[in-house]
């Protein structure tokens, strides 16, 4: 068997010269329109990624319309009365897609009211800042994942990662008393070390023993489950005033400061999430101006000719998911610093771990893309939860699994929409058999 690699590959196929369309001269470059609508119909990382989000949303309409009792029933008559389950279906479509938007982005009604004087400006900012809010971890555990893509591992362990930043995060919030200048720095940083640490383990074991890092940060993801339910329980990090299962609550001087807390205390997106946005710039000068990046990449496309130039393959892979670690653990910080948490629970990290792989794969395990794939799936955690009981809660997790699905498989995409090869060929993060 073979190990399994997750890379990112590029078909090396020239492809055919096209001939000159109608009315092009063949001495000069076509106009720009000619050159945009060929862009457009190709199966480039662009295009696919757009097209993927159409084809999503598209299935997700469907999957509206059908499960809508009362829309099914008009298009039992279609043929007599076409216009009556046309009508239905869009009603329930668009209100479904602008529930989610509102939720997420920006609530119509909320301009009224404040026209009428009846809301604030945090009423109007409130459902940005819940996205800005649940898109913030999911830029950390995807810059993790995706700096790992890029060495041709599989990092799918940012989930125990992040409980170990949590960890300590926490524990360095609750314990020490500094000032804030002091605290909250070193809070950061206990929980980015505690994740590189917890990082480093897969990285080594694949270093020296050559044990797949798939399968142990599987099993180091089910350890840092149970550690977290162990550590709440001791006296050292349970609660002093709460008999159910959290943790001591940090200190006020390690909490992470709102960022729209002058408009409204109940905005609850704070600094983590310019830290995130530095964090992704420090992984895009490290993957393209950086000699360790350089490595990484080299590493990525083929272990073996870098080995062959005099590359540690085995270092490499221990630093890289060092760093990812790290990475994910800010992810933890993030979560465990907030402003008005209350402690941890059992609850507290959710899945931003295992989100980011798909946050990573949408944003092309590119530090851009990364961002704007968190802000996405943050718009659509925060829109279907808002949206409630008009859209199904779990609309947001259909379509993420949708897009993520036509994002790994762009053959699929130009298939279905028959796209042409773009020149160079199809670029996608391809993840090799055993």
């Amino acid at each position: 068997m073979t190990p399994t690699e997750v890379t990112v590959t590029t078909e090396t196929a020239t492809p055919t010269p096209e001939p000159p369309e109608a009315g092009e001269r063949p001495d000069k470059r076509p106009p720009f329109m000619v050159l945009f609508g060929r862009y457009l119909t190709e199966a480039n990382s662009v295009m696919v990624t757009v097209y993927s989000l159409l084809l999503a949303f598209l299935i997700g309409a469907i999957l509206l319309i059908v499960s809508d009792e009362t829309v099914r029933g008009t298009w039992s008559y279609f043929f007599s009365r076409p216009t009556d389950a046309l009508e239905a279906s869009w009603q329930v479509v668009s209100n479904s897609y602008r529930a989610l938007f509102e939720g997420a982005i920006l609530n119509f009604n909320t301009i009224d009211r404040m026209a009428a004087g009846t809301a604030e400006i945090g009423d109007l900012l409130r459902p940005i800042s819940q996205t800005l809010t649940y898109a913030t971890p999911l830029i950390f555990t995807g810059l993790a994942v995706g700096l790992a893509f890029r060495a041709g591992l599989f990092n799918i362990g940012a989930q125990g990662q992040m409980i170990f930043g949590m960890i300590g995060a926490l524990i360095v919030g609750f314990s020490l008393n500094l000032p804030a200048i002091l605290h909250l720095p070193l809070a950061v940083l206990a929980g980015a070390v505690a994740g590189a640490a917890f990082g480093a383990v897969p990285g080594v074991l694949k270093a020296t023993t050559g044990a797949h890092e798939v399968i142990s940060s599987i099993m180091l993801n089910n350890i840092a489950g149970l550690f977290l339910v162990w550590a709440i329980g001791t006296s050292f990090m349970h609660s002093e005033t709460r008999s159910e299962l959290v943790t001591k609550p940090v200190e006020d001087s390690a909490s992470l400061p709102l960022l729209l807390g002058f408009v409204d205390d109940g905005l609850r997106v704070n600094l983590a999430l310019l830290i995130g946005v530095a964090a992704a710039v420090f992984v895009w000068w490290l993957l393209s101006k950086s000699t360790f990046g350089y490595r990484i990449r080299a590493v990525g496309f083929n272990e073996h000719a870098s080995s062959t130039a005099g590359m540690n393959i085995g270092r490499t892979y221990v630093t890289t998911m060092s760093v990812a670690g790290g990475l994910a653990g800010l992810a933890g910080a993030a979560l465990t610093l907030g402003v008005g948490s209350g402690g941890i629970t059992t609850n507290t990290a959710l899945e931003y771990g295992f989100d980011g792989i798909t946050v990573a794969l949408l944003g092309r395990a590119n530090p851009g893309g990364i961002i704007a794939a968190a802000l996405l799936f943050g718009a659509l955690k925060a829109g279907a939860l808002d949206a409630q009981p008009d859209v199904p809660v779990d609309m947001s997790t259909l379509l993420q699994a949708t897009i993520v699905l036509f994002i790994a498989a762009p053959a699929l995409v130009k298939a279905i929409l028959r796209l042409r090869a773009p020149r160079g060929g199809l670029v996608t993060l391809e993840a090799k058999g055993w």
